[in-house]
């Protein structure tokens, strides 16, 4: 029996490289919207290849296989930020619409560049310093103290690739690995903040609210919507300062600005140009969810509200642990409350590994966070908290 014939797109086409988590809940956005989605995977067992029928199989390190799977999209994103700077800018240059361009991702592959640039538009930065050698680290401690924050200038993510360093001996150590680092000034923070926003090509753009979110060992764990407690106006500058990169970086897409909130004001971490991890609650705590408006943005059509459904929204990160039978306590968390809402991300079951999240919306953050808790918990665990 011969194979049928590819069924011929309805509607506009968006390749996304990479096959992951994120690639995989864009899908529930896209079929609503009429979208079709193209994915490139390693392999079909990938989170989103399981889901999207148009996947293609390959290296996205391959300037070859990326010219392929552009042929006929309408626009070209990604689903993490490890694509080849130059290979971004060659498909523009072919003439594919490539959301976000080289210019603005390579902001989220090196750290440097992206303190580089941050500093020179007036975003609040810590001090930082690009560092060779360890006579570069001693130096940089006399001048801003221990301990001193080394960091991989690219690859790192999850708290990978950044390295607390308290002396001079921790810091040989790291430096060792031979692995390109830059140094920051440790920021004593009193809590980290998040904020996403959204930016289309003819430059329209809005934020979402401020979200706290909450870590263990580099790893969010949870999310606060709207960060509880916090100042309205301080509010208001962060989402000031993201759409302000976003603007000046000429991002397109989605960007995610992680801050630091001290006693002295705002400081920002990190960023990322695409769906974040600190952006799931949208799915069913926003009007527009961040998968939904990162459509609409890479595809230059009308941006969606950000406004949240509930006046408290938080998630829950769902880390494996030593038990992958995670479907059978379903009955239980369903039952027990109708109202959470619970995510999957087609992944195999690993100690640590991020293989889903819940979501719970309501009005009062004490009673919303704990069951968030129980059902992450429950699920991970099986036991109540």
């Amino acid at each position: 029996m011969s194979s049928p014939s590819p069924v011929s797109p309805i509607g506009p086409v968006v390749g996304i490289i990479g096959a992951g988590q994120l690639a995989r809940m864009t899908q529930q956005a896209a079929i609503a919207l009429g979208i079709e989605l193209r994915v490139l995977a390693n392999s079909l067992g990938e989170s989103a290849a399981r889901v999207i029928a148009d996947t293609r199989l390959g290296d996205y390190r391959d300037l070859a296989v990326l010219r392929d799977v552009a042929k006929g999209c309408d626009a070209i994103t990604f689903d993490h930020e490890h694509v080849p700077t130059e290979h971004v800018r060659a498909l523009t240059e072919d003439g594919f619409a490539v959301h976000p361009g080289a210019e603005a991702l390579v902001h989220a592959q090196d750290k440097a560049v992206m303190r580089e640039r941050l500093t020179e538009i007036g975003a609040p930065c810590p001090p930082w310093r690009r560092i060779a050698s360890a006579q570069d680290v001693t130096g940089f401690a006399a001048e801003h103290g221990w301990p001193v924050v080394l960091k991989a200038v690219r690859g790192g993510y999850d708290g990978r690739g950044v390295w607390v360093c308290r002396s001079a001996q921790d810091a040989a150590e790291v430096l060792a690995s031979g692995v390109p680092l830059m140094a920051e000034a440790f920021v004593p923070f009193e809590r980290e903040l998040a904020v996403l926003v959204a930016r289309s090509p003819h430059g329209q753009g809005v934020s979402y609210p401020v979200v706290e979110t909450v870590q263990r060992d580099g790893i969010c764990v949870e999310v606060l919507a709207p960060a509880p407690g916090l100042d309205p106006e301080r509010a208001a500058e962060a989402q000031r300062i993201a759409l302000k990169i976003a603007h000046e970086l000429g991002v397109t897409g989605l960007l995610a600005v992680e801050m630091f909130e001290t006693s002295s004001g705002l400081v920002v971490n990190e960023l990322a140009m695409r769906p974040h991890n600190s952006g799931h609650w949208t799915i069913d705590g926003a009007r527009t969810s961040q998968f939904e408006q990162h459509l609409r943005a890479v595809l230059d059509l009308p941006l969606g509200s950000p406004s949240m459904a509930a006046p408290v929204v938080v998630m829950a990160n769902l880390l494996g642990g030593d038990d992958p039978d995670l479907f059978s306590r379903y009955e239980h968390v369903m039952a027990h409350d109708p109202g959470i809402k619970i995510h999957f991300y087609g992944k195999d079951v690993r100690p640590g590994r991020k293989i889903g999240h819940v979501t719970a919306l309501g009005t009062d953050l004490d009673e919303v966070r704990e069951r968030a808790r129980h059902a992450a918990v429950y699920l991970t665990e099986g036991r109540y908290t």
